[in-house]
């Protein structure tokens, strides 16, 4: 059993938590991820490590609730306990090395692409983050950003917070002002990554994308988690999640991904419905 340390509402849909885990925090590494049971007879589902603390011994997870399993894990407490948290499992983002890079976020993406932004900065790299969402209301890690990036671009559908427009545009904008990057990683939304890839594929920049597909075991046994990359088939929960942005066929990803959206909505609702009748 898991004891959840601190938990925190980031926004009505986002959650923060702090579970202590001190033998997963011990060698977790951004990229990684998680998979946890909320009690025994919950399904398994993938969380990326959003941070950790070896010394306190927690590792901080940071999900949406859009299905069953996040809207059971939102309504628990601080102090209450969950089930399974294993890991740390995938391979960590490769980040030694790299002297100046552009970190891109989109919506809850953004809780994973702030560790690798926060790993680059105590490298001692330059990190130019550009982070997105769709409205003021729905930002996260705006603090946690502003702390790790030498330059910090705030991005919005609406307009409500930065600048109106896409990821893409402030990226553009910076590569035509002249900034050059080792290289780009961009964690968010599936369509976001595949046009931050063709962009930066037209002026030859290294992109690595984070793939998070349906998975089930995390070991590479069951499959669900099949992507094709140059060609060939990959599986996200032990070739990545991290890939080369210009290799992956998206247009698949998402296809693959959409498939199991009305199980969950449908699941979701069911589960909140029940925790209403227990309210009543």
């Amino acid at each position: 059993m898991y004891r959840i340390a601190k938990k925190v509402e980031l926004n009505p849909t986002v959650t923060r938590m702090d579970i202590e885990a001190p033998l997963v925090a011990k060698k977790a590494e951004p990229g990684q991820f998680i998979i946890l049971r909320t009690d025994e007879e919950g399904e398994r589902i993938p969380l990326t490590v959003a941070d950790y603390d070896r010394e306190a011994g927690t590792v901080t997870i940071i999900f949406q609730k859009v299905g069953a399993t996040t809207e059971k894990l939102g309504h628990l407490k601080e102090g209450e306990y969950i089930q399974d948290f294993v890991g740390p499992l995938g391979t960590a983002s490769e980040l030694e090395g790299l002297k100046k890079v552009a970190v891109i976020g989109g919506g809850v993406g953004s809780a994973i692409a702030y560790p690798v932004a926060k790993k680059l900065h105590n490298l001692g790299a330059e990190v130019h983050s550009i982070v997105g969402f769709r409205g003021k209301d729905l930002v996260i890690l705006e603090d946690e950003f502003e702390a790790v990036s030498d330059k910090f671009v705030k991005m919005s559908d609406d307009g409500t917070w930065g600048t109106k427009g896409l990821v893409t545009n402030a990226l553009k904008d910076l590569i035509e002002s002249g900034e050059t990057y080792d290289e780009v990683i961009a964690i968010g939304p599936v369509i976001m990554m595949k046009f931050v890839a063709a962009l930066t594929k037209e002026y030859g920049i290294k992109t690595i994308v984070s793939m998070n597909p349906i998975m089930v075991d995390g070991t590479g046994m069951c499959g669900g988690c099949r992507l094709t990359v140059g060609g060939e088939t990959k599986f996200a929960c032990v070739d990545g999640p991290d890939f080369d942005g210009h290799l992956v066929d998206f247009d698949e990803a998402m296809e693959r991904g959409s498939m199991y959206r009305p199980f969950e909505a449908k699941k979701r609702e069911e589960t909140c419905n029940l925790f209403a009748k227990e309210v009543q």
